[in-house]
């Protein structure tokens, strides 16, 4: 995290820092973005376009013309299925979805809507879409996810899922973005909606039960016989998010020991614990946006929550309180693969090239290919849709696996079923994860990991962006001989949009934001925290002098 550690962090939200429900609305509705200012105009960052109607990034002009946009996108490509639409509970994601079901619907794509209204996880959304095309050639699902993640309450996300059910390729994001600019810059005059009562009751839009799809397949997924037979005593806290009333007919219909610490659902977040830097955000990796969980942490065995879109996941466990992402990911990686015979034998372990190298470690012990890649979710989507990647995760608690059958799950994140799994792991191994966790440093050594940000111009962020090795000009890290420098990510050759210095006790790695006007810089020491900090000093040192 950054080193400004906010006096709020942790504390319970005061109502100075709620936002303003009705403002955010009405700038949704009555904002006209203005293509010349960079911050208003489509962008598509590692996560769909994301703003907020009060900065004028996020209203409904964008969500028309990016709709529009994806409409004629799948027209080109011959995409003739059923689109699968769901949204989360910011209170931008209710009227994001009703422009884009007042466009879809003009458009006569086959919609397919929630029941109920009810919200509806992103890991929902990528299941319905693989198990439509399941074995289908023809009248291929899509699939739109409107949400901002774990972002700040006035915030709004909107992220497009092609038919392999996963994030979409930056070619297809490019396309849209590069199209909807256009579009807002011709003042919408090629958009065709119709009125949102209308296009809700138009032929092609169909209710879709998300929820008990969804849950009716978790049993595929997740052993709930172990974790029902070993009685394990759960907690999720939602955090308010999309799936708030997905664990309770989880809870009933696999017979668990599961309670629901809260099931409020408030478009301000006043219930949160304020984050590291004075904001609130639904982060499950955030000790400071946790605390509620962390209190009751000796209340359960194991307990868990999920972000807004519940596709992260956060691990309490009573033996280590709230386990840092990488520490768990290092965990489930090291269970799964001794515990899913059906699994392919050349499955391997996918991460990104700022997750720990203790996933390195492990996978390399238990005799499995380590497929790294840039950061990003969408790198894994092709892996885990064909099976060659039996899991694959992000350092920020963002992760999906295969099936118990060693077939597709979702191929975009999920944070329902790690959440799950931590309850599976602590039935079958007789220990929670923490103790798992101290089990597997002992073996393989204790990994000491941090982020900081540093304030960066956004020339400064391009020119990071596109560092190569030969411009870092030092081959010694923190005492140590730089063995390998990358700007590529060894599983795929792709760009990682940064630079990565490799040593024989720690690494560094630094990348532009997308979104804000910082580069971070990623490190991990396997001595000490005094190490870790020299890594970090240095890289400092090391990045500034090569954007100067």
């Amino acid at each position: 995290m950054s080193q400004n550690i906010s006096p709020l962090a942790g504390k319970p939200a005061p109502k100075s820092i709620l936002v303003d429900v009705p403002k955010l609305l009405a700038a949704y509705a009555d904002t006209r973005p203005d293509p010349s200012v960079p911050s208003q105009r489509v962008a598509f960052g590692t996560s769909g376009h994301r703003g907020s109607s009060l900065q004028g990034s996020f209203n409904e002009w964008h969500i028309l013309a990016i709709t529009q946009a994806i409409c004629e996108y799948r027209e080109s490509k011959g995409i003739d299925g059923p689109l699968f639409i769901g949204f989360d509970t910011h209170a931008l994601s209710q009227p994001a979805f009703e422009s884009a079901l007042e466009v879809l619907a003009a458009h006569g794509v086959p919609t397919l809507i929630s029941s109920g209204g009810e919200f509806t996880p992103t890991p929902a959304i990528s299941h319905a879409i693989l198990v439509h095309n399941r074995g289908r050639t023809r009248g291929l699902a899509d699939g739109i996810v409107i949400t901002p993640s774990h972002n700040p309450p006035d915030n709004g996300g909107f992220k497009y899922n092609p038919p392999n059910g996963g994030p979409a390729d930056t070619d297809i994001t490019k396309w849209v973005e590069n199209r909807a600019n256009a579009l807002i810059e011709g003042g919408l005059k090629e958009v065709r909606r119709m009125p949102f009562a209308q296009a809700r009751k138009a032929p092609g839009t169909r209710e879709h039960d998300y929820l008990n799809h969804y849950v009716a397949d978790l049993a595929h997924i997740v052993d709930f016989d172990i974790i029902r037979g070993a009685g394990v005593h759960m907690g999720v806290d939602p955090l308010g998010g999309a799936g708030v009333h997905y664990w309770a007919p989880i809870a009933e219909r696999y017979k668990l020991d599961l309670t629901v610490v809260s099931d409020v659902v408030d478009p301000q977040f006043a219930f949160m614990s304020v984050d590291w830097d004075g904001k609130i955000r639904m982060d499950p990796s955030s000790k400071y946006a946790m605390q509620r969980l962390i209190g009751l942490k000796d209340r359960y065995d194991v307990a868990f929550a999920c972000d807004t879109d519940h596709d992260r996941h956060g691990v309490v466990t009573r033996s280590s309180g709230l386990m840092e992402p990488n520490h768990y990911l290092s965990v489930l990686i090291d269970y799964l693969f001794r515990h899913r015979p059906q699994w392919s034998a050349d499955a391997a372990v996918g991460k990104t090239v700022v997750s720990t190298a203790l996933i390195d470690r492990v996978a390399k012990r238990l005799g499995r290919k380590l497929v790294e890649v840039p950061v990003g979710f969408k790198w894994f989507a092709p892996g885990l849709f064909d099976g060659s990647l039996g899991f694959g995760c992000e350092e920020s608690a963002g992760a999906s696996l295969l099936r118990r059958d060693g077939s597709v799950w979702t191929t975009d994140k999920d944070g329902l079923v790690p959440s799950l799994l931590s309850a599976e792991i602590t039935a079958r191994e007789g220990r929670d994860p923490g103790e798992l966790y101290r089990q597997l440093t002992d073996a393989l050594g204790r990994p000491f990991n941090n982020r900081v940000e540093a304030a960066a111009t956004p020339a400064q962020k391009a020119k990071l962006a596109k560092l190569s090795p030969d411009q870092l000009h030092t081959d010694q890290l923190a005492g140590e001989t730089i063995e390998q420098v990358l700007d590529k990510a060894p599983g795929n050759g792709a760009a990682i949009g940064g630079i990565k210095a490799i040593a024989a006790s720690g690494w560094f790695a630094a990348r532009p934001s997308g979104t804000e006007a910082i580069y971070k810089i990623y490190a991990e020491s396997f001595k000490d925290e005094q190490h870790l900090q020299s890594l970090l000093d240095e890289a400092q040192k090391i990045v500034d002098i090569a954007i100067a």
